[in-house]
């Protein structure tokens, strides 16, 4: 989240933290800074006293001020959108709530329509003021899906769309909204029309916020000047696309628009080297967009269309994060293995570890912190990858090109998002996991199991018989039949999970040391969280019985419910 104040000795406004308004004067009158004067004739003249400093305001002056602002024009409206600024900046953090939330005043109305000023300092104190506004939590649902929504929304598209210098603010503060993810498709469905006129769809309409912001892309020069108002549109406008992209919906629009080509293009036109990438920079964010897009269909034919994969592709010799980003989405565009640099293991090590810093709820020092990547994204690439890697080994029964992905933390890893996704979906079921996985995920997973049997399957040198691998072997199969018949698994893939528990089952019996070793992990985390650990053994049940005889034998009751069985 993005707030603002003036830098000192700068007439530009710093995107980094929060504070005052740059640009803006504050208020004084003529003699506040009065000049020099010629002497008086008389002895005994003095100055005229200085005027009284203004008072600061506060949350009460709020009536006054939002009338003032809806009902005068020029500089009274602007003097009253400064002070209501005024009550939202760094210095009053503790008021961004309040003003939003209470239920006390309108707010936001009265910003938005400052946005449709032609008066330069009250459209840019507005933005100013909507964009500290937009950065506590609770805020961001009412500004993006609370009734005033659309005028706020609509207001700062406006903005952007009519190019004013105040453009990258709107976008910023755009940015800012879509970081609530429950917001980003109402965001991106923002389509006006005249009152009483029928909808139309955001790819139809060249007011859309959709349309708006591909016409801010395709229009700035190739190589905009670092800094200026046009090149500051476009990197946060890629900031926003980056969050707006993680919908699938929202992804499947983009891809109808010229967004994926202009995105690639940064990345080719950059003459920074990936080491050299800031956070929030224009090809930070671009490949961003580019990794988000790439994981969804309706966006990936459009990428790959615009020579996404050979744009990307020497970015993952990087390492780090750009290296991490740019693996990911070579592995969502179907990058061959032979792209991956090193025969692959930089792109297996940093995707695995990524899986495992998401379901521990922890980032990576120096690269990302928790909650920038979803499990989704990290299994998909993963599966992605064992695909590759499995393609390159063709027919091979000895995954050579899988088995730097089949290490048994890996594996054990999509052994617990599948169990814990069968776990979840029974609720007699104690010791639950904390961490309970998407659908998706746990597709991706077995996905990922089923690429990778070649190599998890490889036997024991020399060969030898294992007691256990043969309960690993037995177990799993189990589990993944599990999760083969819970009622969400798609047909895709249930397909995998059977063809792997068969591929498992007709491997028991032999010494399987990745699996058995996958196996053991995987035991040691159901313990850790306290999980039953018997749920997927093959237990032969006895005959129950009570005192009328055994339960489940049905010849022993007759027709009319009276048991003839008698025990002795």
């Amino acid at each position: 989240m993005v707030g603002f104040r003036k830098k000192k000795g700068s007439s530009a406004e710093s995107a980094s933290v929060d504070g005052k308004a740059s640009g803006i004067s504050p208020e004084q009158s003529p003699a506040s800074s009065p000049a020099k004067q010629e002497k008086s004739a008389s002895p005994t003249a003095v100055a005229p006293p200085k005027p009284t400093p203004a008072k600061p305001p506060t949350l009460d002056d709020l009536p006054e001020l939002l009338k003032t602002m809806v009902e005068e024009k020029g500089e009274k409206s602007a003097a009253a959108t400064k002070r209501v600024y005024e009550l939202c900046d760094v210095g009053h953090k503790q008021n961004r709530v309040p003003m939003v939330c209470s239920g006390k005043w309108d707010v936001l109305t009265p910003l938005a329509l400052c946005l449709t000023q032609e008066s330069g300092d009250g459209r840019h104190l507005a933005c100013l003021a909507l964009n500290n506004l937009s950065i506590p939590t609770e805020n961001k649902r009412v500004m993006a899906l609370g009734p005033a929504a659309s005028d706020v929304i609509g207001g700062l598209c406006k903005v952007i769309q009519e190019d004013k210098q105040e453009s990258y603010l709107c976008c910023i503060c755009l940015m800012n909204l879509s970081f609530l993810e429950a917001s980003i498709t109402s965001i991106l469905s923002h389509s006006p029309v005249p009152e009483g006129s029928a909808p139309v769809p955001p790819l139809e309409n060249p007011n859309s916020l959709l349309r708006v912001l591909e016409k801010l892309l395709t229009n700035s020069p190739s190589a905009p000047k670092s800094g200026s108002g046009k090149s500051e549109g476009v990197r946060w406008a890629c900031g926003l696309i980056k969050n707006l992209a993680k919908s699938e919906d929202n992804a499947k629009l983009f891809g109808q628009t010229e967004i994926p080509t202009c995105v690639v293009n940064n990345i080719k036109s950059t003459t920074a080297p990936p080491s050299r990438w800031t956070s929030n920079s224009l090809e930070d964010f671009s490949l961003f967009v580019i990794l988000n897009l790439a994981q969804w269909p309706g966006s990936r034919e459009a990428l790959i269309a615009s020579d996404a994969v050979e744009a990307v592709k020497p970015i993952m010799a990087e390492g780090d994060l750009q290296g991490l980003k740019a693996t990911m989405a070579c592995a969502f565009l179907g990058a061959d293995w032979n792209s991956f640099p090193e025969a692959g293991a930089p792109a297996a090590k940093s995707v695995s570890e990524l899986m495992t810093n998401i379901v521990e709820k922890k980032g990576k020092d120096g690269q990302y912190a928790y909650g920038v990547f979803k499990l989704y994204t990290a299994t998909k690439a993963f599966r992605d990858l064992s695909l590759a890697a499995a393609a390159a080994d063709g027919d091979s029964t000895e995954g050579v090109c899988t088995k730097c992905l089949s290490t048994p933390s890996a594996v054990a890893l999509c052994l617990q998002i599948m169990s814990d996704l069968v776990l979840a979906s029974n609720d007699d079921t104690e010791g639950a996991s904390k961490y309970v996985p998407d659908a998706a995920s746990a597709e991706y997973a077995i996905g990922a199991i089923e690429a990778l049997i070649p190599a998890i399957l490889q036997t024991g040198d020399p060969p030898r018989k294992s007691l256990a691998s043969e309960k690993a072997c037995s177990e799993i199969e189990t589990m993944i039949l599990a999760y083969s018949d819970l009622p969400g698994t798609s047909g895709k893939a249930r397909a995998s999970a059977v063809a792997a528990a068969g591929k498992i089952k007709a491997a028991s019996g032999s010494a399987r040391p990745i699996l058995e070793i996958s196996h053991d992990l995987w035991v040691q985390y159901r313990k850790r969280e306290g999980q039953p650990l018997d749920q997927y053994l093959s237990q032969e049940k006895g005959i129950e019985v009570d005192e009328s005889g055994p339960l489940d034998f049905l010849p022993c009751v007759s027709s009319s419910g009276e048991s003839s069985c008698v025990i002795g």
